[in-house]
């Protein structure tokens, strides 16, 4: 007779694998302390995947210091599931995912404060660029991991411990990999977010400078308007810039958040589409929106020096009979006032 620990494993790989169905899987067996693949990777089906034999050699796999990870399989493709990986991710993550429609048909909880999410787009096989583009979005909105973006990202299987050292309790036992919440089916926003992802892969983002005329950038500019709102949403949220500023300059806000992005990879044209789709009351008293936006992101890709930390040497930098408080781009300053610099990154 199996034991209790059996079953538990059991129906939380049934949970996981029901949510995120596909005719494959590839499982790979990872030694924690090594860090080298078990050998004799193969394709299981779900069925092999919940057989008794199978759950139990992964469970004693796993005794062994083996970390279990998953991937739905589609060949040289990905199968239409984008892996976004949550370390450290805050209470409100998931709410604000299903929120704008990206709505995850697994998310488990690889150790505690640690998720992940499986996203799925498609019901048929996307290109690997496209995949990749999705999952950079979906990072980029929801404060994911970067580096855990590419089409093919294995991800954990639930109802096996996380071998990992770091993610040990206190007492010294690894965590169990848990289901959090299952749905099936594609995120309703998956349409919206692909065209975003496809738009990013004709043409990746690359260190293109706002300034250069001979550079066409309509091409990468198309942007979800629910993936704009995110991203820009996030980066208050990470900030706090109600609770710091019930009253903020969103010109500033707007420059905060274009530097970052630009920091991050995305071209001039994408930062321009996200702020122009974003930006509360957008464009607010601006006579020239377009212009507005262009200044921002040059201003964001060649930012003015720090200002001086001795105020008598701020007031000496600036030319005689300027005004003392020139303030943000929706002035046409050339200067960042006192107010400015403390959002400076």
């Amino acid at each position: 007779m199996e034991d209790r620990g059996f079953f538990l494993t059991l129906h939380a790989m049934c949970r996981q694998l029901a949510a995120m169905p596909n005719e494959l899987y590839l499982v790979r067996l990872i030694h924690h302390r090594t860090r080298r693949a078990f050998p004799g990777e193969r394709l299981w089906t779900a069925a092999e995947l919940g057989g008794a034999a199978t759950v139990r050699f992964l469970r004693a796999r796993n005794c062994e210091g083996c970390d279990i990870y998953i991937q739905p399989f589609a060949d040289d493709r990905n199968p239409g599931y984008v892996l976004v990986d949550l370390d450290g991710a805050r209470p409100a993550t998931l709410a604000a995912m299903r929120a704008h429609g990206h709505d995850p048909c697994v998310v488990l909880q690889t150790s505690p404060g640690h998720l992940q999410a499986w996203i799925r787009l498609s019901t048929s096989p996307l290109e690997p660029a496209v995949a990749t583009a999705a999952g950079k979005l979906l990072a980029a909105a929801y404060g994911g991991d970067p580096a855990s973006t590419d089409w093919r990202h294995l991800g954990r299987l639930a109802g096996f411990t996380n071998q990992k050292p770091a993610r040990r309790t206190r007492a010294g036992y690894a965590p169990w990999v848990k289901v959090v919440s299952t749905r099936t089916g594609l995120a309703p926003q998956a349409e919206a977010l692909l065209r975003s992802a496809c738009a990013w892969a004709q043409r990746p983002p690359a260190p293109v400078f706002p300034g250069n005329s001979t550079t066409d950038h309509s091409a990468s500019a198309t942007i979800a308007a629910s993936v704009a709102a995110e991203i820009y949403g996030a980066c208050m949220e990470r900030w706090r810039i109600r609770q710091r500023f019930p009253q903020p300059d969103w010109s500033i806000v707007d420059y905060r958040v274009a530097r970052y992005l630009l920091r991050q990879g995305w071209t001039p044209a994408q930062v321009q589409e996200i702020l122009r789709l974003a930006s509360p009351l957008f464009p607010r008293c601006h006579s020239n929106p377009n212009d507005y936006l262009r200044r921002t992101v040059v201003r964001a890709a060649f930012p003015f020096p720090r200002p001086p930390v001795c105020a008598g040497h701020a007031l000496a930098s600036i030319r005689p009979g300027a005004p003392a408080s020139i303030c943000s781009n929706s002035t046409g300053g050339r200067y960042p006032s006192a107010e400015c610099s403390r959002f400076w990154l």
